[in-house]
């Protein structure tokens, strides 16, 4: 990725500073520093720019950068004008840069670059290198409960032992969750330290794109019932009958939550593998071709966390309903977006419903 990051930021870089200054940039790479990776000199009619890049945006990959920065300035007897450049440039980042007197850029469109010559402060674009395929650590099982928690009140302040106590997590561990998401700029803090959802949409879309539904432990089975709404009510009467945590998720929930469509597949966590008993009293069959019932195991118990009764029937909450139908078949993209049209807590009609 790294490496890939450095060829891209070989073109994009004249290209965007010269975007930015609106006149013409004369770039020249000095490649293959082990101590500082990549730099540039970047020449243009205000003032010559020293550029480092940094894959990494870690607080102490930026201090480093920074340094490699200062020792340029020396080389060039303090005439030139530092920048440091990033894929992303979070708002920790940012303030780093503020307090060292450092201009930087990111690969993303973002720039604050503020000189007696120079102007430029563009903000808001979205991280254009939030990595797919592999979950970012922010959004792994376990460490999802700290976003999943944040979007339950997106409006709502803080502290990082009020989350640590309602996700039942390590206070250093959600230390470390809250530090990757506010480089990514999903989380921010007010004048007081507490921390606050940026853009609870973006804060979503992350986490969705990221979410795997097939990471829980899936059975996959056949109900007897004439439609959706008559499964899910024999499937929770067992479950009930039992004991057992359970909360109904995918299009059964999205049903719950916005009553929108009929639906054949109930999907529904348990907190444990059924014993064979209650299978039995569900009238449960397992047959994964045309199984219209799906008894998942989550790979992380955080997923009940928000969870509620709706209409009287437990239901999970509804961002998590909404990133589970990214795996379900069926109507569930409509379904999904309907349940963050009228569902989502920061809805002005989510109150409606």
């Amino acid at each position: 990725m790294a490496q890939q990051l450095e060829r891209i930021a070989q073109q994009e870089v004249p290209r965007l500073l010269q975007q930015h200054l609106g006149e013409p940039v004369h770039a020249r790479w000095e490649v293959g520093r082990a101590d500082h990776g990549i730099g540039m000199v970047a020449e243009t009619r205000r003032g010559t720019f020293l550029v480092e890049l940094k894959t990494a945006t870690a607080r102490q990959a930026l201090h480093a950068a920074i340094e490699a920065l200062r020792n340029h300035l020396v080389h060039f007897k303090r005439k030139g004008i530092p920048l440091l450049v990033v894929p992303y440039m979070g708002e920790q980042g940012r303030e780093l840069c503020r307090q060292e007197g450092i201009q930087w850029m990111d690969l993303s469109g973002n720039a604050e670059i503020r000189t007696e010559r120079i102007l430029v402060d563009i903000q808001g674009r979205p991280n254009g290198f939030i990595q797919r395929g592999r979950p970012s650590s922010a959004f792994a099982p376990k460490s999802v409960r700290v976003t999943r928690f944040l979007l339950q009140a997106p409006t709502a302040p803080h502290t990082q032992r009020e989350i640590a106590r309602a996700t039942e997590l390590d206070e250093g561990y959600v230390s470390r969750v809250v530090r990757r998401l506010m480089e990514d700029d999903l989380v921010r803090k007010d004048r007081d330290g507490r921390l606050k959802v940026a853009d609870p949409d973006r804060m979503l879309d992350a986490w969705a794109g990221t979410d795997s539904f097939t990471r829980h432990r899936i059975l996959k089975g056949f109900v007897a019932a004439k439609a959706g709404e008559e499964l899910m009510h024999r499937m929770g009467d067992a479950l009930t009958h039992a004991r057992i945590r359970f909360a109904f998720t995918g299009l059964a929930g999205a049903w719950l939550l916005t009553r929108f469509a009929t639906f054949r597949l109930v999907t529904v966590f348990v907190h444990a593998p059924l014993p064979p008993t209650v299978l039995t009293r569900a009238g449960f069959l397992e047959e994964p071709r045309g199984a219209n019932c799906w008894i998942v195991v989550p790979k992380d118990e955080g997923v009940f966390h928000g969870a509620a009764p709706v209409h009287g029937i437990p239901c999970a909450s509804p961002v998590q309903v909404y990133v589970d139908l990214k795996g379900h078949p069926e109507r569930a993209k409509e379904a999904a977006e309907e349940v963050r049209r009228k569902a989502v807590p920061w809805r002005s009609d989510a109150s409606e419903t």
